[in-house]
């Protein structure tokens, strides 16, 4: 691959860090080989970050784990082509040798920091072990100073005291950070990334990628980041990589690929993301699904779905190869790059792009079957009656110790929280990993029982209500849960997962048939899918089986946690237009929980934003994003990575610093207070409350200086 954008001194070439050559993984499967990495080549540079960003199953993370020898799957079938390190083919190296080279030359982070820790080992012994294997004459003591300070650098707060501590003590981020500290200890020459910011709050996001910017500053190393996180890949890259059907089919320095893209899936991936900054009326997500790799087609993987090709014979007969642009800031596999649309200008038509067989188009706005049949004890809602009103909502789960198991202390998981979402209303409720939000969305439908206050759904109080009233209840509020995969049961057709609430309410099993057919269409699935396991499914096909289970009792309430946090950009877009097509339908409201507040602030007419246990602020969600008055709300904001590398480098991002405290000894005052900016002695000893500013709600002593809360 040619080196097109980063300048080098001299006039001999730079040799890479780390050069992949034609790299090719196939796996024999029931259905048969399967290539999820069909010549793959790239190189970077020691100093700069390539992003390799893709689609699930485009074959970002397989071809790096190949690359290190790190697939060990019984069905791994040929591993072929150069992996070059130093002059050094890794893939002919016998086990011994490459296992000497990577921790010293190569060093990996993983997606789940947590799970990649020896949950019994100590966290900083863990550190050490790696710096000792590769450093014999390296003392103990000289490995632990060495250690401490490795933590100091990535940000791990009292290092010393959290040497000895498990991985269990620690939170996601922190544990991030000690994969991080882990990864740089041998200074290595190659750093990989594998979507090291996936599922994170985003003042932990922002926090992670500052110390990658460091690391990368601390060891010169060349960092490979591998993600599907476009804003990600727009504040940390130099070049990017965009794979698809398990080949690149796009590179180029960062700027050139989001500003003038060359190939029809890299443009239709930065359509179909949410903004931060404005709402679009409808996102644009890309028809169909990724390639079955175990038939790969003879033109191009993307042909079918390609909004360029519009059926032309040469893109679904010969296979394009990647070829650098005129201005040599990139390459494209594309044989029309120059017919690919800008990302702010609206695809050409794609009246011959067919959905792939895995999966069929989304019903548009209007469209949907609808079923007429109706469900048992089914009431016209009242316009004047909110669907959910919590007043003063509160929550508390003891920490029990001792031999007798009692309770020595409370975790204030809500603590006060009141919201109303009426008919047809979308609440989205944000704020980090351990604020509250989830354990409020379970307090509506009493799957946790409240320690205090009110919640009524249309007007039923669900605390006080009997089992049979709470049955009734919980037909007009369902639940979408993040996880599909742990909410569908894996033994039962998706069908039958579909129906089970229909034969809870004792239809006859042919009703139910036809109305699961009808939900399928609703939610944009095929009739044939009716008699598939969970398992046979990609994740947004099984985020739409999840939903059309949650629609089965006909809910007035919708409440949704995190339900496309885990999914593609482009899967993501779908399933955000699915849910506004069912609200334009049927009136439902939605409380919808998450920690992106771009697809928030795409979905939601109402935004609150929650804090250890509080609503901090609240109101419309153009109040709320372009004129916060709370220094949370505002960090928050700040801490988003903007999918636009133009000017990033004067571009003010500050992340919010420190860890949530423990919702078991809140602070004093004003929760917030430990990491505000503009905390005084006031906010220590008077705790704000909830008042009404400038249109919205917000508890902060200074939230009428809005000059004085920006941070």
């Amino acid at each position: 691959m040619v080196r097109d954008d980063v300048a080098h001194s001299g006039t001999m070439p730079v040799r890479p860090a780390l050069s992949v050559r034609n790299l090719v993984v196939e796996f024999a499967t029931p259905a048969g080989v399967v290539r999820a990495v069909d010549g793959m080549s790239y190189e970077v540079y020691c100093g700069e970050t390539l992003s390799v960003v893709g689609e699930t199953g485009s074959g970002k993370s397989v071809s790096v784990l190949a690359a290190l020898g790190l697939l060990q799957t019984a069905n791994l079938r040929r591993v072929s082509g150069e992996v070059v390190l130093d002059g050094v083919d890794l893939l002919t190296l016998p086990q011994v040798e490459l296992r000497r080279r990577l921790g010293r030359d190569v060093a990996m982070i993983f997606q789940d920091a947590i799970s990649a820790l020896n949950p019994v080992q100590r966290v900083g012994d863990q550190i050490a072990e790696g710096l000792r294997v590769h450093d014999r004459a390296l003392t103990a003591d000289a490995a632990r100073e060495r250690v401490v300070e490795l933590l100091e650098m990535v940000g791990v707060p009292h290092p010393r005291a959290r040497y000895d501590q498990y991985p269990h003590q620690f939170s996601g981020g922190m544990c991030q950070r000690v994969m991080i500290a882990m990864a740089i200890a041998n200074r290595p020459k190659v750093l990989i990334a594998d979507e090291p910011t996936t599922a994170l709050d985003v003042s932990v996001q922002a926090q992670i990628l500052d110390v990658l910017r460091l690391a990368r500053e601390e060891t010169g190393a060349g960092v490979v980041l591998i993600t599907h996180d476009l804003g990600v890949v727009a504040e940390t890259a130099d070049r990017v990589a965009v794979t698809y059907g398990g080949r690149i089919v796009e590179t180029g320095d960062v700027t050139s690929i989001f500003t003038r893209p060359r190939h029809p899936y890299t443009a239709a991936l930065m359509r179909s993301l949410p903004r931060l900054d404005s709402t679009a009326e409808r996102l644009l997500p890309i028809p169909g699904q990724p390639p079955d790799l175990s038939e790969i087609p003879p033109g191009c993987a993307f042909a079918p779905r390609c909004p360029t090709s519009r059926g032309r014979e040469v893109c679904v007969q010969t296979r394009p190869e990647l070829r650098a642009d005129d201005a040599g800031n990139g390459a494209s596999a594309c044989h029309f790059p120059d017919e690919v649309a800008a990302p702010g200008a609206p695809p050409p038509s794609t009246e011959s792009a067919e959905p792939s067989s895995g999966e069929a188009a989304g019903p548009s706005s209007g469209e949907a079957a609808v079923p007429d049949a109706e469900v048992p004890d089914a009431e016209v809602p009242d316009a004047e009656v909110p669907v959910l009103e919590v007043g003063d909502a509160v929550s508390r789960f003891p920490v029990r110790s001792g031999v007798f198991a009692r309770a020595s202390a409370w975790v204030h998981a809500v603590d006060g929280v009141s919201l109303r979402i009426p008919p047809g209303g979308t609440l989205g409720l944000v704020g980090e990993s351990g604020c509250g939000k989830t354990t409020l969305a379970r307090l509506v439908l009493r799957l946790v029982d409240a320690s205090g206050g009110r919640i009524l759904v249309e007007g039923d109080d669900v605390g006080r209500a009997s089992r049979s009233g709470l049955r009734r209840i919980r037909r007009r509020a369902q639940m979408v849960f993040q996880d599909p995969n742990g909410s569908l049961n894996p033994r039962l057709t998706v069908g039958d997962n579909v129906a089970e609430p229909l034969r809870l309410q004792r239809l006859p099993r042919a009703r139910r048939r036809e109305e699961v057919r009808e939900l399928f269409s609703r939610v944009g699935l095929r009739e044939e899918h009716l008699d598939r396991f969970p398992a046979e499914f990609s994740g947004g096909q099984r985020q739409r089986v999840a939903i059309a289970r949650a629609l089965a009792s006909r809910p007035r309430l919708l409440i949704l946690d995190e339900p496309v946090s885990a999914l593609d950009v482009s899967v993501q877009a779908q399933v955000l237009n699915l849910l506004a097509d069912l609200q334009e339908e049927s009136g439902m409201a939605y409380l919808f929980v998450s920690h992106d507040l771009s697809v928030v602030r795409q979905v939601a007419d109402q935004v609150a934003v929650m804090y250890l246990g509080k609503i901090v602020e609240s109101g419309p969600v153009a109040r709320v994003y372009d004129d916060p008055r709370h220094p949370y709300t505002r960090s928050l904001l700040a801490s988003v990575p903007v999918p636009d590398p133009v000017g990033r480098e004067t571009r003010r991002r500050v992340p919010l610093g420190g860890d949530v405290p423990s919702p078991v000894d809140p602070p004093s005052g004003c929760r917030f207070r430990t990491r505000c900016p503009i905390a005084v002695a006031r906010c220590a000893e008077e705790e704000p409350v909830l008042r009404e500013v400038a249109g919205g709600h917000t508890a902060c002593h200074f939230a009428d200086e809005s000059g004085r809360v920006s941070v």
